[in-house]
């Protein structure tokens, strides 16, 4: 395992920041599906849509189960994506949301919850129709796009379907999670966590709320009954270099069986956290590669994506997917990736090419969890980030 604590003086010098650093990187260069990260796109990124309309016309036919849904990152929209390889056409339509849509949410009624730089949109997903917006409450500046911009990033459903959480980044200060009433569709208090809070996640019996602090090495645990704050320290290599270190927090995922929290780092290692103790212990990992989104197969197993090298040593962008018991195969990606969902059946993973840095994609990568099939790419919207499966 290598010495990880001497990326903190490259990130220092170069201020490569988007996990690095806290200030604004240069532009991110797109790339189309199926394109190396860093080589000239094949086609211009999609131009962005109007300005935010008051409401968006429904579509002529429902939409099927099965269909993806992602979060615009380079767009103002959500777009609905088939993932069928025999079909032709698989982006079926977009819906204006508001601002650089990040994370998104689908409750069981097929409201999805999504949190954009402006507020949460609320989408009807059967009918492709944006039903309102809900603005935050807390005050985030002026409305801009890229990976620093102020508004929502991670955002969660509770267990019952009464609140959505969403953690909204306050550039330059903490962040706060506001907690959204569903049945009111308004916010109904704020609560301060960590900085640029990437990530939130809810306890299985939904009294605890999570905010992952990226920039502040942290998870913040909130009761969702009084709201009382713990703040728990989450950093295998240290906080040497703060803001200028790669090597923070991302996504986390909770596991049901005994409600600990999985923070994948650097294909490295795995913090898993008790929230009811503050402890963690470390679990080691193999990809060996910067590691963003992560979610949890129905079976326990545990996805993990990487982006790609922070160190020259490094390997290139992968999906980790690792058992229960912590074995692990690593699926090689045809450049940097953000996000992934499953399917109910846990055979199918969906993997989206967004990606907060350089080198993003304008689609998804379909990856077959059994190994008997090659992963392969479908086009989605632009620079998705969020994913859902309808």
């Amino acid at each position: 395992m290598k010495v990880r604590h001497a990326v903190v003086a490259l990130a220092a010098v170069s201020v490569l920041a988007g996990c690095a650093g806290g200030a604004p990187a240069s532009p991110a260069t797109p790339r189309t599906p199926g394109n190396a990260p860093g080589s000239a796109p094949a086609s211009p990124a999609p131009a962005s849509p109007a300005p935010f309309a008051a409401s968006s016309k429904p579509s002529a036919a429902a939409t099927p189960h099965g269909t993806l849904l992602v979060a615009d990152f380079g767009a103002d929209t959500v777009t609905f994506v088939d993932p069928d390889p025999g079909h032709d056409r698989h982006t079926l339509g977009s819906v204006e949301v508001g601002t650089a849509p990040y994370g998104l949410v689908v409750d069981d009624r097929g409201t999805a919850w999504v949190a954009t730089a402006e507020g949460v949109a609320v989408v009807d997903t059967a009918t492709r129709t944006r039903l309102t917006r809900i603005p935050y409450e807390t005050r985030t500046g002026p409305v801009t796009t890229g990976e620093y911009r102020g508004g929502g990033m991670g955002i969660a459903l509770a267990p019952d379907g009464r609140h959505v959480y969403v953690g909204v980044n306050v550039p330059g200060r903490d962040g706060v999670l506001e907690i959204i009433d569903t049945a009111a569709r308004e916010v109904t208090g704020t609560v301060p966590v960590g900085r640029r809070p990437f990530d939130v996640d809810v306890s299985p019996d939904g009294t605890e709320v999570y905010a992952t602090g990226h920039d502040s090495f942290d998870v913040t645990a909130v009761d969702t009954a009084d709201r009382k704050t713990r703040r728990f320290e989450v950093a295998p290599y240290g906080t040497e270099g703060g803001l200028g270190s790669w090597l923070k927090p991302h996504y986390a995922v909770v596991r049901p069986a005994d409600g600990r929290l999985l923070l994948p780092f650097e294909g490295e290692r795995l913090v898993v956290l008790d929230p009811r103790t503050g402890r963690s212990t470390v679990e080691p990992m193999t990809a060996d590669t910067h590691q963003h989104g992560a979610t949890l197969a129905p079976d326990g197993t545990l996805l993990v994506v990487g982006t790609g090298p922070v160190l020259s040593d490094d390997r290139g962008p992968s999906l980790t997917i690792r058992t229960p018991a912590g074995s692990e195969r690593v699926v090689p990606l045809d450049g940097p990736h953000e996000d992934v969902t499953v399917s109910d059946d846990g055979r199918t993973a969906y993997v989206t090419e967004g990606f907060t840095r350089d080198g993003y994609g304008n689609g998804i990568t379909v990856v077959d969890l059994t190994g008997r099939k090659r992963p392969f790419e479908v086009v989605a919207g632009a620079r998705p980030l969020g994913i859902a499966i309808l």
